[in-house]
């Protein structure tokens, strides 16, 4: 497994956190709400093809809580903030849940630094009729069990120890969590009208048995984004990173070769 360098870069006065690994074309991956707090076989596997550069969000993780962290909108600034500042110039993402949904805002800001996006199950949208999980009232128990299809996933979770000092950073990345997607719960409600400005292309990726984005919610994006397709994968859960790795990096791999400049 690689052993990704650990950076601290400041942006707007604040310390952001992010990790790299691996050679090639940059690969910004987002992540979910429970941020980053080990590196995965998923991300040692995209840094065997990518320059892969993993950050911690504003809020979570090893990042700096800034006082500016107000709503999803500054978050997807302060990416296109980071973009600049590493002077990447066009690179692809790969967002899952929260960071998919960042992501998103981030390109209908400004879509130029993405020659690509693979959105796996993002938050950001709301479905009429079809009620998303919520995390928020979850037990860690409910939590855990709700995020994969294949509960095997779920009792290592479960049993895994959790130490004081993980059990800090989970409280951290929590509040930064409800201060981005609290209130309206997991959605922007401008968000879906401004998604035609989404000129790249953008590959969605879904477990079919999703309890807290149902699958439908693909449906909805897809309606939205001119240039998308949809990866349904059967048999899992809203963590296809976790429980279906191998097949998550071979469709980003295919996504970005078919769309290289």
């Amino acid at each position: 497994m690689a052993q990704p360098k650990s950076e601290t870069i400041e942006l707007l006065g604040a310390k952001m956190h992010l990790r790299r690994a691996g050679k090639g074309a940059p690969l910004l991956f987002l992540h979910g709400a429970g941020g980053v707090p080990a590196w995965l076989p998923f991300h040692d596997a995209l840094s065997e093809h990518f320059e892969l550069l993993v950050p911690d969000h504003p809020g979570f993780g090893a990042s700096d809580t800034p006082a500016w962290l107000k709503n999803i909108g500054d978050a997807a600034f302060c990416y296109l903030d980071l973009i600049e500042a590493l002077k990447l110039g066009r690179l692809h993402v790969v967002g899952t849940s929260l960071g998919g949904w960042i992501a998103a805002e981030a390109a209908v800001r400004n879509c130029a630094p993405f020659a690509t996006m693979t959105l796996i199950a993002p938050a950001g949208l709301r479905v009429a009729g079809v009620p998303a999980g919520d995390p928020f009232i979850w037990s860690p128990e409910e939590h855990a069990r709700n995020l994969y299809h294949d509960q095997s996933f779920a009792e290592r979770a479960l049993a895994a120890p959790v130490t004081p000092e993980l059990a800090d950073l989970q409280i951290k990345n929590r509040f930064a969590f409800a201060r981005l997607a609290w209130q309206p719960r997991l959605y922007n409600p401008d968000l879906e009208r401004w998604l035609h400005r989404i000129k790249t292309p953008v590959q969605l990726v879904w477990g079919n048995e999703d309890r807290l984005l149902p699958a439908a919610y693909a449906q909805a994006w897809l309606g939205k984004l001119p240039k998308a397709r949809l990866l349904p994968i059967p048999n899992c859960g809203h963590l296809p990173q976790v429980e279906r790795p191998d097949e998550v990096v071979s469709a980003v791999r295919s996504f970005i070769r078919e769309n290289a400049p």
